[in-house]
């Protein structure tokens, strides 16, 4: 069975941080990162060049393939802050609902800056999220 393309790598977190040209985009992350290190109880890692996981996570899909992932994480991509929060979004439509302004995939969310969506619900969106893997 084939592996995941993107693969946690020895990066420093710090330095990727960093490197962030938009100062604003940096802070977000920056702060996005301590948030969720505090609610995964976990230190980053880098995974492939861009993403920023939390945690480790072993899945299996009803198909029989099965990975490893991370418990949440980020990227600073160019158009939006994306945040994985996995275990699938639609399972969480109060959180959605009062969350603020962003664009949302199956287990992503699309955000274009943190001031634009509510921290506290944001908080308890990843709480719920990453609870929910870990008694998976």
């Amino acid at each position: 069975m084939a592996e995941n393309k993107t693969q946690p790598t020895a990066k420093s977190v710090p330095e990727f941080l960093e490197q962030i040209e938009d100062p604003k985009r940096r802070d977000d992350c920056i702060a996005v990162a301590g948030l969720m290190e505090k609610l995964s109880g976990s230190k980053p890692k880098m995974w492939g060049d861009s993403i920023v996981g939390f945690g480790d996570y072993r899945y299996k899909y009803a198909s029989g393939r099965e990975g490893d992932w991370f418990l949440t994480g980020f990227s600073p991509r160019k158009q939006n802050l994306t945040l994985y929060i996995m275990g699938y979004l639609e399972y969480y439509p109060d959180h959605l609902e009062k969350l603020g302004k962003f664009k949302h995939g199956k287990g992503c969310l699309y955000i274009k800056k943190l001031e634009d969506i509510d921290m506290g619900v944001l908080e308890s969106l990843i709480t719920t999220s990453v609870e929910h893997l870990k008694e998976t």
